[in-house]
């Protein structure tokens, strides 16, 4: 795939140096409670390993979210669902260092992948779920276009209480309009 560049992130391939800046917030509790079930228990280098090797190969629809002036990791944005024929996709997001989060460069990345999904892929929606305790997430996703759809009611159970699950969705032609605005 190719590299993707903004004012201050760029989104590049997976390699194998990443590794251990995933490693370094595969299991941190902080990062995770925002993520899905997978991170449940924790990840083993192996695991961590096994989803580099599927990231870096060229079945793998997603991209390592880097600083843009030194390639740096950031986080990662991907197509955790990839549906070309009926054009949509449903992406996951993590920012995976603390202080470089609540910086816009979450956002950023946002808006360049949906430019990515709806000009090289496209596709005519992208769509997301996010527990309701992540405000953070909600105000990133909402800021670049996202609607909220739906709400699935104590789907999540985390730390002793039920969250609901919000269902987020962005169309090609509401993306489009707020670039005209």
């Amino acid at each position: 795939m190719p590299r993707i560049y903004g004012e201050r992130v760029m989104l590049r391939e997976y390699r194998e140096s990443d590794f251990e800046h995933i490693r370094r917030w595969v299991n941190n509790p902080e990062i995770v409670k925002y993520l899905s079930d997978i991170f449940l228990y924790p990840q083993s280098e192996k695991q961590t390993r096994d989803f580099l090797e599927r990231a870096m190969s060229k079945e793998w629809k997603g991209f390592i979210i880097a600083d843009r002036e030194t390639g740096e990791y950031i986080g990662q944005v991907d197509f955790v669902n990839l549906d070309e024929k009926n054009g949509y996709g449903e992406l996951g997001i993590v920012i995976g260092d603390l202080d470089q989060t609540s910086k816009g460069l979450g956002s950023e990345a946002l808006e360049l992948f949906l430019d990515f999904g709806f000009n090289q892929l496209r596709l005519n929606r992208i769509e997301l779920v996010c527990w309701s305790y992540n405000k953070r997430a909600q105000r990133a996703y909402e800021k670049v276009g996202f609607k909220k759809e739906g709400i699935r009611r104590q789907k999540y159970f985390r730390d002793g209480r039920y969250f609901d699950e919000y269902l987020y969705g962005i169309l090609k032609e509401e993306w489009q309009e707020r670039r005209t605005d």
